[in-house]
């Protein structure tokens, strides 16, 4: 497996989770939205755990800079936190509208974040990283939880 083909797929599951909680709010049950939303925030922070923690220093040594792309891609992980408090409030008082308005900022953040990450980093690492380092990669990723 390449690095780009598993942290893809695990943009897809956060995404399928993230589409589940807003599906979810859309009707006012917030039982569910709660739930939803809570799966999609722990695999979300749980990814951008193995890119943090294993991933970006990995490429940072590749590359040689720490101060490149993978400082965007962590400021970014920095707001995608801090809408996930936003919408965690929202969700508590029960606020459809806000919800579903900070819902809309959270998917064009992701979608930008996760397109530079897929496009640039992961097809970068691919090409920079042999297949032996990668399946320790991914090992180490996978040990990982939040």
């Amino acid at each position: 497996m390449s690095i780009a083909n598993y942290l893809t797929k695990e943009h897809r599951e956060c995404d399928n989770k993230f589409a589940k909680a807003e599906a979810a709010a859309a009707k006012g049950d917030f039982v569910e939205t709660k739930e939803e939303f809570l799966n999609f925030a722990d695999d979300t922070l749980l990814h951008f755990k193995k890119e943090e923690e294993q991933f970006f220093p990995l490429f940072e040594e590749l590359t040689g800079s720490s101060d490149g792309p993978t400082m965007v891609m962590k400021y970014e992980h920095e707001q995608v936190r801090g809408l996930m408090g936003k919408m965690a409030q929202a969700i508590e008082s029960e606020d459809k509208d806000a919800y579903l308005s900070l819902a809309e900022s959270m998917m064009i953040l992701l979608q930008q974040h996760n397109m530079k990450e897929e496009q640039m980093l992961y097809a970068m690492a691919d090409r920079l990283v042999d297949n032996t380092k990668v399946e320790v990669l991914i090992s180490k990723m996978e040990e990982l939880s939040l």
